[in-house]
């Protein structure tokens, strides 16, 4: 196995603990949840509803019931875009976002003629939350907010925005794609009324798992409608929490395994993995200036960032430098948009796009030495061309 440096878009390795318990639960329970009454399929119920705790306890919500899962981020953020939002209403947004939320936020603009104010940043990323109260409308109804960009890296100030949104009952969704396991967060404290996580990232678990943690009273259309194992009877979707949102067979299996992984970073503690990433971050941005040609974005301070760093190398295409680091030195990193085009467009590589190491909690000082070491191979071969 090579070296993989692609954590920002999912993490890798998945802890031993958590395969071990997705093969336990499919080796030995198997039955699905919510569906039967016999001993394999409460045991089921036992394990969803312990990963609901689990979320809770890590980001400080009060209510299991207002765990919702979703196979992705993605689609937890569509329900609460598309479930609340209504025609005219307006919505206050980072310059940042994932076309998570731009794409539908931009479809509602189209289809509700819904209205969306960009709050500007400086070429780092960096936000003033001064600059969002004064885009606050009578018609303001949603900030949505990215944690941290998934291309600069640059945390924004979620917890003074939160302040903001409470103050003039807006309501505030946050999207922790890239923060979820890898820095503080209280649902409470930090003033979130929705907390947007996915699972396969910096929460260390499977794929196809996700979901929001509300911390507010709202009410939101469902985005799909089907069974839930109860009130079956009923010929809508039922109104109450957790089943308004979780239509069909839950991933159970993934579940498991994101409750696994909860149960291991709560063991470790946030503030430690956050500790160690940011060691690394800094030695990364420090070993990575040594690149003779290589441009840097985002925030050079590793108190400023999650382990997202992007760049670019003079006079050579960010595609070429992914491929020769993959086949030449089996290194794995991510190059392109990012699906953040409007990131992009804020340091100038809308184009072009850029190259991007994700550190995880499973990276050591020694992988960046070996990129680097890597880069500046590539970067002297093109030079003798």
């Amino acid at each position: 196995m090579g070296i993989y440096l692609d954590n920002a878009a999912t993490s890798f390795p998945k802890p031993d603990v958590v395969i071990k318990k997705m093969m336990e639960y499919m080796q030995n329970i198997g039955a699905t949840s919510g569906r039967g009454a016999y001993k394999s399929a409460i045991e089921s119920d036992r394990l969803i509803y312990n990963c609901r705790k689990m979320i809770c306890k890590v980001f400080n919500g009060s209510d299991p019931a207002k765990v919702i899962f979703t196979s992705n981020v993605t689609e937890g953020l569509n329900i609460v875009i598309n479930g609340f939002l209504e025609e005219g209403d307006h919505v206050i947004v980072s310059s940042l976002e994932h076309n998570a939320v731009w794409r539908p936020l931009k479809t509602l603009e189209r289809d509700r003629s819904i209205e969306i104010s960009m709050v500007d940043c400086t070429s780092e990323g960096i936000t003033d939350y001064n600059d969002v109260e004064k885009l606050i409308k009578s018609n303001t109804k949603l900030i949505v907010f990215t944690h941290a960009s998934n291309v600069l890296g640059s945390i924004q100030p979620i917890r003074e925005i939160g302040e903001i949104a409470k103050k003039h009952k807006v309501k505030f969704l946050v999207d922790s794609a890239q923060t979820a396991g890898a820095y503080p967060i209280d649902v409470k404290k930090d003033n979130i009324d929705i907390l947007g996580f996915t699972g396969h990232k910096s929460l260390l678990g499977p794929t196809g798992t996700g979901g929001l943690l509300i911390n507010c009273d709202i009410t939101m259309n469902p985005l799909k409608s089907g069974g839930t194992g109860g009130d079956s009877k009923y010929p809508y979707q039922p109104d109450y929490f957790p089943n308004r949102y979780e239509a069909g067979t839950p991933n159970v299996a993934g579940i498991v395994g994101l409750g696994e992984a909860l149960n291991l970073i709560y063991s470790v503690g946030i503030e430690n993995i956050r500790k160690k990433e940011e060691a690394i971050i800094e030695y990364a941005i420090e070993r990575l200036s040594s690149v003779e040609g290589i441009e840097i974005y985002g925030p050079k301070k590793s108190d400023k960032i999650v382990g997202v760093i992007s760049f670019n190398i003079k006079n050579i295409e960010g595609e070429e430098i992914s491929y020769k680091l993959d086949s030449q030195y089996d290194i794995m990193v991510r190059t392109g948009l990012h699906c953040a085009p409007t990131a992009h467009k804020i340091i100038g590589t809308g184009n072009t796009g850029a190259v991007r190491i994700g550190i995880g909690y499973f990276n050591e000082k020694n992988h960046i030495d070996i990129l680097v070491e890597a880069l500046n191979k590539i970067q002297s071969n093109y030079k003798c061309k």
